[in-house]
């Protein structure tokens, strides 16, 4: 999981980088329009269909990278079953899900360069006010570098933990 882009070719690769982050940012908001759990479903099969089209490894590598979330599904639908909501709650791990799993297809189908060059154009007018944008890029390559190094490092320190000890490993060492 250290690297960000895909293990297979896909077209989506020749798409603009602007294209693909303008279509993320509709759609995010169109998941955040949707209020009913069927739409939901709906959204989220179609991301599936999505990371399926380029064929079986295409989907196993994006599944993959979308197994870090599972805790939190798991944290959200709980919250909401004690609170008496799990629609409310259901409603929001799909949307949690299939917006995450949008973004997950743009980082792996652009390269960190072109993502780069999005964001430089996109700060541009900040550039009029004195403020430099350098700083900006650099904190979003970064975030968007190192999430996988840094989980590929926890879990690098969970398989260590486990040849060492006989307890399981807890939570506090995921991500130190």
């Amino acid at each position: 999981m250290i690297s960000l882009t895909s293990p297979v070719n896909t077209a989506a690769h020749g798409w603009p980088a602007g294209a693909k982050l303008l279509a993320l940012c509709a759609a995010t908001v169109g998941l955040f329009a949707l209020k009913d759990v069927g739409w939901h479903l709906i959204a989220l099969a179609g991301v599936m269909v999505l990371y399926a089209l380029p064929g079986r490894v295409f989907l196993r590598s994006g599944l993959m990278r979308l197994r870090v979330l599972w805790p939190f599904v798991v944290l959200v639908i709980l919250w909401h079953w004690f609170s008496d909501d799990l629609s409310k709650g259901a409603v929001i791990a799909l949307r949690m899900i299939s917006a995450v799993g949008l973004a997950n297809l743009v980082t792996m189908t652009t390269s960190l360069s072109k993502m780069m060059s999005v964001v430089n154009w996109l700060t541009t007018p900040l550039r009029a006010f004195g403020i430099n944008t350098r700083g900006i890029e650099l904190a979003v390559a970064l975030v968007v570098r190192f999430t996988p190094v840094l989980s590929e490092k926890g879990r690098a320190l969970t398989l260590s933990w486990r040849a060492r000890a006989v307890k399981r490993p807890s939570w506090r060492i995921l991500h130190p």
